[in-house]
């Protein structure tokens, strides 16, 4: 079985952050998104892995590279456009063949293991089968009817009256005959080919659609806030680990600090993460916190936010919470007068200020 990895898109709920980087290079307890959907393949035994890209295929070669460090194959599919997720199928047609195979989508992160999944396509050699999870705003998202067999009976694309609370998580499995499906299709009023579309064909013509409804978490990176959140998931379950040097420090709870980096007079309350040669001086990391590469945080302080690499934080009277801050981005407090505020932002950035 071969996977397919979705990593094209405009990522335009995540900007400015993907203004300049691909959205599933945004890291979470500072490892890119689309790490966890290769690794999560991985470990069901997937060796071969094409990855569908777009506007950001250059970022996306350069960071996972031909899979050796995965000790698989990874080969790349472009997307001239975000067309469609079956249209991402439709042209990896080639390096797909006619064997069943598993999609991904790169902006995914789930708890759960897809054994379970892939042990129960294989029992029952179902056309195709999905993964279901509960949500509190289905209208938002490919939404499933089943029956009590878990059967799927129905599948509309962003209902406005939705009939469940049963939403499509971007995984599937497939076998050759999604291809036929796809080929019946048209492209929806988004001018994209809808998996959903193409499933619910197979359903209409008497194909055989499975579903299994996820156990642990699940979240689509889509928006910040999902960022926080995934993050949020992911930290709850590290060990601790400190490679690097704490001096006239406290740090309570699992701390990982990588090697390189120096926390100077300072307080960690994990979970957190400390990237490589990160400097933290006279500062407070507060839980739920992932600090990237290289970046200085003194007198400052930061909790339950994700900084990328080679930030710079510098002497805030506030904390700093709930927040995403991009690659090299500078926040510097000074003194001098008059008091006013300078900034330097790209396109829908965000700032609050509270007196």
């Amino acid at each position: 079985m071969k996977g397919l990895i979705l990593a094209g898109g405009f990522g335009t709920r995540l900007r400015p952050l993907t203004y300049t980087g691909a959205k599933q290079l945004i890291p979470v307890a500072n490892k890119p998104i689309i790490f966890y959907g290769i690794e999560t393949l991985v470990n069901i035994g997937i060796k071969k892995i094409g990855v569908v890209v777009g506007d950001t295929k250059e970022e996306v070669m350069r960071t996972l590279g031909n899979g050796e460090r995965w000790k698989i194959n990874i080969e790349y599919i472009p997307q001239e456009a975000p067309l469609g997720l079956a249209h991402a199928i439709k042209i990896a047609k080639e390096f797909l063949g006619t064997e069943p195979f598993i999609m991904y989508l790169g902006d995914n992160i789930l708890k759960d293991d897809l054994r379970s999944l892939v042990d129960q396509f294989e029992e029952n050699h179902p056309n195709a089968s999905i993964l279901l999870t509960e949500v509190d705003n289905p209208q938002e998202f490919g939404v499933a009817v089943i029956d009590e067999k878990g059967c799927v009976r129905k599948l509309i694309e962003k209902p406005k009256e939705p009939p469940s609370n049963l939403a499509l998580v971007g995984i599937y499995l497939f076998d050759k005959e999604i291809f036929k499906a796809i080929d019946k299709i048209k492209p929806s009023w988004r001018n994209e080919l809808e998996i959903t579309d193409a499933i619910q064909w197979l359903l209409d013509n008497g194909y055989k659609v499975e579903s299994q409804t996820v156990k642990g978490w699940w979240k689509d990176t889509g928006k910040p806030e999902d960022i926080i959140e995934a993050n949020l998931l992911i930290l709850q379950d590290i060990d601790s680990d400190n490679q690097g040097k704490i001096v006239d420090s406290t740090v309570n709870g699992q701390v990982r600090v990588a090697k390189g980096a120096i926390v100077d007079k300072s307080t960690i309350r994990g979970p957190a993460i400390i990237g490589e040669n990160t400097k933290i001086t006279r500062a407070y990391i507060g839980p739920f916190s992932s600090i990237g590469d290289n970046v200085v945080i003194e007198n400052s302080e930061v909790e339950c936010s994700v900084i990328m690499d080679g930030a710079t934080i510098c002497n805030l009277e506030k904390r700093i919470d709930r927040s995403i801050l991009g690659r090299n981005v500078v926040i510097n407090q000074i003194s001098e007068s008059p008091r006013t505020h300078k900034f330097i932002l790209g396109d829908q950035s965000y700032v609050q200020i509270i007196k």
